[in-house]
């Protein structure tokens, strides 16, 4: 599980990425999950939790309430 922190701290590119592995894992659960096959459905949770902290710190990044980190 991701903390906002951590996640606001991550470039652009390195949060799209971030969104689109766990939208992969996301799906592979559900199909897990539908399969019979899930052993964690917490971890079902804790994925959507992360993809929704991705979302609004993207979001804040475009009203200007968080800003982008700087280059290394």
């Amino acid at each position: 599980m991701a903390k906002a922190k951590t996640l606001a701290d991550l470039g652009d590119t390195d949060l799209l990425q971030t969104l689109a592995d766990r939208k992969e894992e996301l799906f592979n659960l559900r199909f897990q999950s539908a399969t019979g096959q899930l052993e964690s459905h917490g971890r079902l949770r804790a994925v959507k939790h992360d993809i929704a902290r991705i979302y609004t710190v993207t979001r804040e990044r475009e009203l200007g309430i968080r800003a982008t980190p700087a280059p290394i």
